[in-house]
């Protein structure tokens, strides 16, 4: 991807859910906002603020909605169902609060998943990418084991492997630590961080913890859908 341009651009983004007795609600409202490659962001806002709606946006979770969503340059306006997964497969990595493992998978099975979805790795490249990917969040010796049989952070370090593990130009977190003890949660935050600036990575971190947001060069603050501050280290 090119690193004259953002990498990501949102132009006027609005969505809005359906709600159980037929009401709208916008859950994000004309949003503006540009990401750089490389850089880190962290969204901040109370729970049911919106920043969860546009960060599924972004990593086109979420088809719904009006604007403009660009990447590198180019609209997403148009692209089909499976445009969109094999552009997110092949660009873009998540890890969620509750860490979304398969319960039956091991765990270098969970870590390959992205691989498989993708279609266009050797068998070969696929054992050395998640090799890898165990070995940088240091799990390699944990890989035939079964995710109940890890504790927390282990699991989250798994979903953080998974998400590297294609080598992504993006990664998106959505309250990464939040299931975490605070000991626990800041050596997976390190961790993290340390993996996606060695790799020049663009992360996109939704929390409400202010402490997890001030590791990041800058943070959007989000109320009730709308991006009301932007502030920068």
């Amino acid at each position: 991807m090119n690193d004259r341009m953002p990498i990501i651009r949102l132009s006027n983004v609005s969505a809005n859910v359906r709600l159980p007795n037929g009401d709208k609600l916008t859950t994000v409202r004309n949003a503006s906002v540009e990401f750089e490659k490389g850089t880190s962001t962290a969204i901040v806002g109370k729970s049911g603020s919106g920043k969860t709606s546009i960060a599924s946006i972004i990593g086109l979770l979420n088809a719904q909605f009006s604007g403009t969503l660009e990447f590198n340059g180019e609209s997403v306006d148009g692209w089909s169902d499976a445009r969109r997964t094999k552009f997110r497969c092949a660009h873009i990595g998540f890890v969620f609060q509750n860490y979304s493992l398969i319960p039956h998978l091991r765990v270098i099975e969970n870590v390959a998943l992205p691989l498989e979805y993708s279609r266009k790795y050797t068998k070969r490249k696929m054992h050395r990418r998640i090799s890898n990917a165990l070995q940088s969040v240091g799990l390699s010796d944990r890989a035939s084991a079964f995710p109940s049989s890890l504790s927390g952070g282990e699991q989250q370090r798994v979903a953080i492997a998974r998400a590297l593990v294609t080598g992504p130009d993006i990664i998106i977190c959505d309250e990464p630590t939040g299931a975490l003890d605070t000991e626990t949660g800041n050596a997976v935050a390190d961790l993290l961080f340390d993996r996606v600036n060695q790799d020049h990575t663009t992360l996109i971190l939704v929390t409400h913890d202010p402490q997890l947001a001030s590791k990041c060069q800058r943070q959007i603050i989000m109320e009730r859908g709308e991006l009301h501050a932007q502030n920068d280290h």
